[in-house]
């Protein structure tokens, strides 16, 4: 066997999705496995080497996990020609900067997204990494979700006939941080600091529309911001001047329409906490991080619409539960595998840059229809 080792520069560890998603479920339980299979007898053996502002955090992190190498200077560690790929889960407005520093001294790149704070910049960093010849990539993570591959199982094997819509519903209630601490950073409830439901999760959903169901060919949006009044990390009240919650509606180039729903002002009264419901003419189901459940032609029931007397039908028990009919991952691992395969192996690789730009430019475009109450046109992008 021939291990090869990755050393990959990790910047926003000390943050709750790089640290849990990314750091500790991700590359270091692929080191828990014994590395990434290549075949052949080969074993791509990941190396973090942490990067942020903090040292005692990263020391801590450091020492926690048995990593060697840690440091506050981004510059030297980019310098390190041992150092192959730069991984940023920074807060947006540090990243744009952070990538083109890494694009410059040759890196390979993977980014959380949002990969920028606008469409032009998220293009520049698509067509700066395209020009320099270095591998890129995005994290894409709810298409890897064992809710989301069993719903792409029916897709691929035809049960919805054609896809007339999608509905979908996303969010739970943040506190407010007065009397019962908040369960997401402040900033994002501050538009100056990057904050806001559309740009955090307009890029997820244009991502699993896109790969399930075709192109966003257009976006009507609703964004407000219930909640205009929250309470920080230090306890201390502070104006919420970022969206909460948007109600999104997107045509789709295969013709079906999407509604999509995302709230952090929003009591969960569903089994999880995003759900999609997909209805076609052979078909429907309904799926979850988790769970994915259907409804065929055949086995449809005959609502009766009656008001005056109560439902006897047991609707949820008339739709099947999806096999998993396999070991699903964690969906973060999962394309940290893909990602890894792509830069050792040049295997094929699609969430890219561009395609983080394509997020973006949906959340720009979502935030401006709301702005200006109309339907806007998405425009494809090219590099």
């Amino acid at each position: 066997m021939t291990r090869r080792t990755v050393r990959i520069a990790m910047n926003g560890v000390t943050g709750r999705m790089g640290y849990r998603q990314h750091l500790v479920r991700s590359l270091l339980a692929i080191r828990e496995q014994g590395g990434l299979d290549l075949g052949d007898g080969d074993v791509l053996w990941p190396e973090p080497v942490l990067v942020g502002r903090r040292e005692p955090a990263l020391r801590a992190i450091a020492e926690r996990h048995g990593i060697a190498e840690f440091s506050t200077d981004l510059d030297a560690v980019l310098a390190d020609d041992t150092v192959e790929i730069y991984f940023d889960a920074q807060v947006t407005s540090a990243r744009v900067a952070a990538i083109k520093q890494a694009v410059a001294a040759g890196k390979h790149v993977y980014a959380e997204k949002p990969t920028a704070a606008d469409l032009a910049g998220a293009l520049d960093l698509a067509r700066l990494a395209e020009a320099a010849g270095v591998k890129h990539g995005v994290v894409q993570d709810k298409i890897f979700l064992p809710g989301m591959l069993k719903l792409k199982r029916l897709l691929d094997g035809g049960f919805f006939g054609e896809v007339l819509s999608v509905r979908g519903e996303f969010g739970y209630w943040v506190f407010e941080g007065d009397w019962q601490e908040a369960q997401r950073p402040s900033w994002n409830y501050r538009s100056e600091d990057g904050g806001g439901i559309v740009v955090d999760m307009f890029p997820h959903w244009e991502y699993v529309l896109h790969e399930l169901f075709g192109r966003v060919t257009s976006v009507t949006a609703h964004v407000a911001t219930h909640i205009p009044r929250r309470w920080d990390e230090r306890g201390r009240p502070y104006a919420a001047t970022a969206d909460d919650s948007a109600y999104g509606i997107f045509q789709l180039a295969g013709g079906a329409v999407a509604q999509i729903n995302s709230s952090w002002a929003v009591r969960v009264m569903r089994d999880e906490l995003v759900e999609f419901q997909v209805d076609g003419t052979h078909g429907s189901a309904v799926a979850g991080l988790r769970r994915c459940r259907a409804q065929h032609r055949s086995a449809t029931p005959r609502p009766v619409w009656n008001p005056d007397l109560p439902a006897t039908e047991p609707f949820r028990d008339q739709w099947q539960e999806v096999p998993d009919n396999g070991e699903f991952e964690n969906g973060f691992k999962a394309q940290w595998e893909l990602f890894l395969r792509h830069v050792a192996l040049d295997e094929p690789y699609r969430w890219d840059l561009l395609a983080g730009a394509r997020g973006v430019q949906l959340a720009e475009l979502g935030l401006r229809s709301s702005a200006q109450g109309r339907r806007l046109e998405v425009p494809e992008l090219t590099l």
